[in-house]
């Protein structure tokens, strides 16, 4: 991924992230080693930030990795009291891999996990979500949006990574389906009614939106 901000400043936004657990660390360490793409302790801290400020209690996400996001999440959902965070990915040993970590991290009670197609999960979910993060493939990003649409409450909150898609949607020559899906998913949250969004520029760019109450 190519780097967007400045190292200095990455650097110093990321001094001013609470220490993170050894367990944490190490993920971050296994993540440099295996050139896996996480969120990153700055990405990391700011979802964790949104899903306490609004005491989110049911989190779905859309793409788990091994657990990085997750960890994150479930922390501010067993400070919010407890809930359910959803882990969804395709493959088995990931979800395995995950589970390993935040069982260490101490999550048990609050991570969910499932190994299967992620939108067609959120579809088939009976209950609604106060936070759901996408980081799917991007060229489904714009397809997905209803159905995050109908499983966020009023009032929820989306969170979308890889929004600056390491610079490429700043290049009017790419046309790879990813970059349009991308371009494609930012004009449908910042022009609709029923978002209110912002893109915050950190790392690969996350999108907040918050779902109009109806």
């Amino acid at each position: 991924m190519t780097r967007l901000l400045p190292t200095e400043l990455s650097a110093y936004l990321e001094a001013l992230v609470p220490k993170r657990s050894p367990e944490l660390q190490a993920m971050e360490v296994d993540a440099r080693k295996t050139n896996f793409p996480i969120i990153g302790p700055t990405s990391g801290h700011l979802c964790y930030l949104i899903a306490k400020m609004i005491g989110a209690r049911r989190i779905f996400e859309l793409g788990s990795g091994f657990g990085y996001s997750t960890a994150f999440f479930a922390k501010a959902v067993q400070d919010n009291g407890g809930g359910v965070v959803n882990h969804v990915v395709w493959d088995a040993k990931l979800s395995k891999k995950a589970k390993r970590h935040l069982s260490a991290l101490g999550f048990n009670d609050v991570v969910k996990y499932h190994v299967c197609e992620a939108v067609e999960a959120l579809r088939s979910a009976e209950e609604s979500f106060d936070l759901i993060f996408n980081d799917i493939d991007k060229e489904a990003y714009p397809d997905a949006l209803p159905i995050i649409e109908a499983k966020l409450k009023p009032g929820g909150v989306l969170i979308v990574d890889n929004m600056l898609w390491s610079g490429r949607v700043f290049d009017p020559s790419d046309k790879s389906p990813e970059t349009r899906a991308i371009l494609e998913l930012s004009h449908m949250l910042t022009a609709s009614p029923h978002w209110t969004s912002a893109l915050v520029p950190i790392r690969d760019g996350l999108m907040v939106a918050f779902k109009e109450p109806k």
